[in-house]
């Protein structure tokens, strides 16, 4: 792992353990293991540090959507519930992802600067989705009449549901989530 690498995973546990505000350079550089000297000669200002720290963490929660485990002969059906599931605070490390985005959404809500790139990140998170609905309708396994809404949607139950199994509301438990998500998608991939 890069020098780099490192100190963007030590900002991703900071600001998932902190929040965005909460994050200082010395916090980073202390959990990288480096001298803040170090953290600033790779990011110019903390503000650069957070947002690529945002970055990669998406980048690196993106290394887990190949769905190593589901066999090169899994449905697209199978594929996109491992998607769904991969986009929800299911582990310890999804969790911290969506942590992350829920910073990510409040900074840009406030910040118009970050605006951009929130809007970049959800466009290759939609991206990641549309590619698999369409390989679905290629295989003939889903019947979709517009691709960009029934992404856009399953993006949107996605982050409404993950909020509610964040903050750990006993009435959306992370399976009662993935039931909801599914069962609401069904019916638009013509399952």
């Amino acid at each position: 792992m890069s020098m780099r690498d490192q100190i963007l995973e030590a900002a991703v546990k900071r600001i998932a353990q902190e929040g965005t505000d909460g994050v200082r350079v010395a916090r980073v550089a202390n959990e990288a293991s480096v001298s803040t000297a170090l953290v600033h000669y790779h990011f110019e200002t903390r503000d650069l540090l957070l947002a690529e720290a945002l970055e990669y963490s998406y980048d690196h929660a993106a290394q887990l959507r190949v769905g190593e485990e589901l066999g090169a002969d899994a449905t697209s059906a199978q594929r996109l519930a491992e998607m769904i599931d991969i986009c929800l605070p299911s582990s310890d490390a999804l969790h911290d992802d969506f942590v992350l985005w829920v910073e990510l959404w409040l900074r840009a809500a406030r910040e118009p600067d970050l605006r951009e790139f929130g809007a970049r990140l959800y466009a290759k998170l939609h991206d990641w989705f549309t590619d698999e609905l369409r390989a679905g309708i290629a295989s003939g396994e889903f019947k979709i009449a517009d691709v960009e809404q029934v992404a856009n949607h399953l993006l949107a139950l996605i982050d409404g549901y993950g909020i509610r199994v964040l903050i750990g509301d006993p009435a959306i438990t992370l399976e009662l989530a993935r039931q909801q998500i599914w069962s609401s998608a069904a019916p638009e991939l013509g399952l």
